[in-house]
């Protein structure tokens, strides 16, 4: 039976008609990735209802944002203990080039939603179409650092992009109220505006192998598709 009022709702907001469309490839018994984001919160909650209507699966949540939105909505979880592989992990992204490589982590979960990913099968990205871009970089990449010589990382990181011949200078991110932002991990972040990214696996390479960086929000060739809503449906890149 097909609904009406939902069928209208998602022609009017892009990211729900996305949030639908990566719905109807879930299948019962399936265990899944739950992103975090405004996008990822729209397919958790289109997974409550399906899960209210019958449909049997378990999820990996993201962020204890996550967690708390998908438990309260009746969705059967597990952490990555529990269930270390993964069918499908559905999430959104902060930027997605033609590639299909990703900047993630506006929400501050890059590291689990990298753990999670990197645990599925397969990672299908929701957006809506102005999060397609041509190079990465317009969107501050994220950087997760431990606390401990935050001075010392940052320093790192400016010679790392000197050498590579990348302008940008990170800085350290911040909540509303001033105090430094903490991750569910307890590590910090620096976002680090640099406008366009010209080699985006080089550089994730390069920052991977720095003392004091745990993680970076670019995620290259972990997607496999991505499905963009438009006012009139979806429109699907890569291989679902």
């Amino acid at each position: 039976m097909t609904d009406p009022a939902g069928a209208a709702a998602a022609m009017t907001n892009p990211k729900l008609a996305a949030a639908r469309r990566a719905c109807d490839l879930v299948e019962s018994g399936m265990r899944l990735g739950l992103g975090t984001g405004s996008t990822a919160a729209l397919f958790v909650v289109v997974l409550g209802e399906r899960v209210a209507a019958g449909l049997d699966v378990v999820g990996v949540p993201t962020s204890e944002a996550t967690r708390r939105q998908a438990d309260a909505l009746g969705i059967r979880l597990a952490t990555l203990d529990e269930e270390p592989e993964l069918d499908l992990t559905i999430d959104g992204a902060d930027e997605i080039d033609p590639g299909l490589n990703l900047i993630k982590g506006g929400g501050g979960a890059l590291l689990r939603e990298k753990i999670v990913a990197s645990a599925s099968r397969r990672m299908v990205v929701i957006a809506d179409g102005s999060k397609m871009v041509d190079t990465l970089g317009r969107f501050p990449l994220p950087i997760e650092i431990v606390p401990f010589g935050l001075e010392t990382t940052r320093r790192r990181v400016v010679a790392l992009l000197r050498e590579m011949g990348l302008a940008g200078e990170p800085g350290l991110r911040r909540r509303p109220d001033g105090s430094a932002f903490e991750t569910d991990g307890g590590h910090l972040i620096l976002d680090l505006s640099l406008g366009a990214i010209p080699d985006a696996p080089a550089l994730a390479l390069a920052l991977s192998g720095l003392v004091g960086v745990v993680e970076h929000g670019l995620f290259i060739g972990l997607a496999s598709a991505a499905l963009i809503g438009t006012q009139s449906g979806t429109r699907t890149i890569g291989r679902i």
